[in-house]
C-alpha cells in the first residue's frame, strides 16, 4: 500500500478522522511476502489445524490476500487440506506437513512472533502525523469538563489550557500534596477522538511490538461479524482502535527504557513508552528523582522535542526515525533550579506552579470528598477545624489533606461503631491519626 494511500482521512472535510484503509492485495501490506509466509506456518504450528478464515483473522487481513500464497504453499507440499465445508479455501481446515514443521521451526528461531501481520514503519509514521490533535482543538469547556471532579481554579485552567491545546512538553511543579499527579491525570479526560496504533511495526526485518494491554484501552474487540466466513472490516485489522494513550514512569525510569527492547527469547522488539504514547499523554512523575539525573533524561529529549522525530537503537547497532507526537508533561516536588540551569529549564516549553489552595478551596474540597465518600457534616465543624488546626497554627493547606483526614475519620468511625458523621472530636482524632506531631522530643 503506498504512503498515499494511508495519507487519506476517512472524509475529505475531516482530516481529524484517520481510518487506515483495509489491505486489497499482498502488494498493499508494505511487508515482504516471505514474512507473512513465516507467519502462517507459525500460527499453524501454534495453533495446530486452522480453517482459512480464522487463519486469515489471526493474521488482521481479509482471506483473499492470502490466497494466492495459501495456493503457492500447497503446491510446495507445505500444506495440506484437512477438511472442507465445500465453500472454498476459506472454509478449508489446513495442516502442515512435516516438511513445512521443520521450516516452521527454523523461522521459530529467527523469532517467535506470531500475529497481526506488522505494519511497516513508513505507513506507521503516516498515521501518526494524520491523528496529531489540530492547532485549535481544545476548548475551554472541553478541559472544564475534564477536570469537573476537582477543585481547580479559573487561573489554574487559563494556565493550563494553552499548554495542553499545544501538546508542547510542560513542567507541573509544586509541593508535595498538591495534587500535580492527580491535575496530570485529569488531562486523560478531556474528550478526545479516538486513534489508530498497529499491534506491530517491522522495518528492515525487526519486528517491534507496540500494543500493550497495561496502557492501550482497545475500543474495537467486538467488531460484528456479517456471516460465519466473512467480516466486513471497516478498517485494516492489523491496527486497533484505541483511546489516546496516557504513559506514566516514576522514579524507576532508565534511559535504558527509552529504547527498544529486545527480547532473547523472543527475538522481537518492545516499543519504548513515547512510541507506544504517541498522539497521547506522556507523564514523567516525580522528575528529578529517577535512577539518572535530570539532565541526563531531558537531553535524551532535546532533539525529540525540537523536531518531533526519535531515534530507537537496535541491538545490530542499526537506527529507526520514529515519529514523537506524545505530550510529554513532567511533574516535580523539586524546585525548577533543583533540576537544572536557565538554558535547562528553557527546553521545557510550558510551566505551572501548583499553588497550594485557599480557605475557600480547602473547604470546597472537604465538602466534595465528604459528599462522595456519603460523610454527613455541619458547615459550623468544619469551620471550627480548620481554624483551630490551620489558621490558628500557620500549619499550610495541602490537596491531599481532606481526603487524608477524612479516609482516617471513616477508619475511626467504623472502628467505633459511630454514626457516619464527622464531629469536632472525630476530625480531631482524625487530625492526629494523619500528622506527625511537633511536641516530640528527644
Amino acid at each position: 500500500m503506498s504512503t498515499e494511500a494511508v495519507l487519506t482521512p476517512a472524509r475529505e472535510e475531516d482530516d481529524y478522522n484517520f481510518l487506515p484503509p483495509v489491505p486489497e492485495s499482498l502488494e498493499d501490506l508494505g511487508v515482504p511476502a516471505s514474512m507473512v509466509e513465516q507467519l502462517i506456518l507459525k500460527t499453524l504450528y501454534f495453533r495446530g489445524d486452522t480453517n482459512g478464515r480464522v487463519l486469515a483473522n489471526s493474521l488482521g487481513l481479509n482471506y483473499s490476500v492470502i490466497a494466492p500464497l495459501i495456493e503457492t504453499m500447497k503446491r510446495q507440499n507445505l500444506l495440506m487440506v484437512k477438511s472442507s465445508l465445500g465453500m472454498g479455501d476459506i472454509s478449508s481446515t489446513f495442516s502442515l506437513t512435516e516438511t513445512a514443521r521443520e521450516l516452521a521451526r527454523e523461522y521459530i528461531d529467527g523469532n517467535s512472533y506470531s500475529g497481526r501481520v506488522p505494519v511497516p514503519l513508513e505507513q506507521y509514521t503516516a498515521g501518526v502525523k494524520w491523528q496529531r490533535h489540530k492547532a485549535d482543538w481544545l476548548t475551554r469547556e472541553m478541559l472544564e469538563s475534564a477536570f469537573q471532579h476537582m477543585v481547580i481554579s479559573d487561573a489554574a485552567l487559563a494556565q493550563l489550557g494553552p499548554a495542553v491545546n499545544a501538546g508542547k512538553s510542560f513542567l507541573i511543579y509544586g509541593q508535595p500534596g498538591n495534587g500535580k499527579t492527580f491535575l496530570a491525570e485529569g488531562l486523560f479526560n478531556v474528550a478526545s477522538n479516538a486513534i489508530y496504533i498497529p499491534f506491530a511495526i517491522e522495518y528492515q526485518g525487526q519486528i517491534i511490538q507496540m500494543y500493550d494491554p497495561i496502557y492501550h484501552q482497545r475500543l474495537d474487540e467486538d467488531e460484528p461479524e456479517v456471516s460465519a466466513f466473512h467480516r466486513e472490516r471497516s478498517f485494516d485489522a492489523r491496527w486497533f482502535k484505541s483511546k489516546r494513550p496516557f504513559i506514566m514512569s516514576g522514579g524507576e525510569l532508565s534511559l535504558e527504557m527509552l529504547d527498544l527492547s529486545y527480547n532473547p527469547s523472543s527475538k522481537v522488539y518492545d516499543a519504548p513508552f513515547q512510541l507506544k504514547a504517541n498522539n497521547g499523554i506522556y507523564l514523567i512523575d516525580d522528575f528529578g528523582r529517577q535512577k539518572v539525573s535530570p539532565a541526563e533524561v531531558l537531553n535524551r529529549w532535546i532533539v525529540p522535542m525540537e523536531r518531533r522525530i526519535d531515534f530507537l537503537t537496535f541491538r545490530t547497532g542499526g537506527k529507526a526515525q520514529v515519529p514523537f507526537e506524545c505530550f510529554l508533561v513532567f511533574s516535580t516536588n523539586l524546585r525548577p533550579q533543583q533540576l537544572g540551569d536557565e538554558a535547562f529549564l528553557r527546553r521545557i516549553q510550558y510551566k505551572m506552579f501548583v499553588r497550594s489552595p485557599e480557605v475557600d478551596e480547602f473547604l470546597e474540597i472537604f465538602r466534595r470528598f465528604c459528599d462522595s465518600q456519603q460523610v454527613e457534616y455541619k458547615e459550623a465543624t468544619l469551620q471550627s477545624y480548620v481554624d483551630r488546626r490551620y489558621l490558628m497554627t500557620g500549619k499550610r493547606f495541602r490537596r491531599c489533606q481532606p481526603r487524608d483526614v477524612i479516609t482516617h475519620a471513616i477508619d475511626l468511625i467504623r472502628f467505633e461503631r459511630l454514626p457516619m458523621v464527622l464531629t469536632g472530636e472525630v476530625l480531631d482524632a482524625a487530625f492526629d491519626l494523619t500528622f506527625v506531631s511537633e511536641d516530640y522530643e528527644e
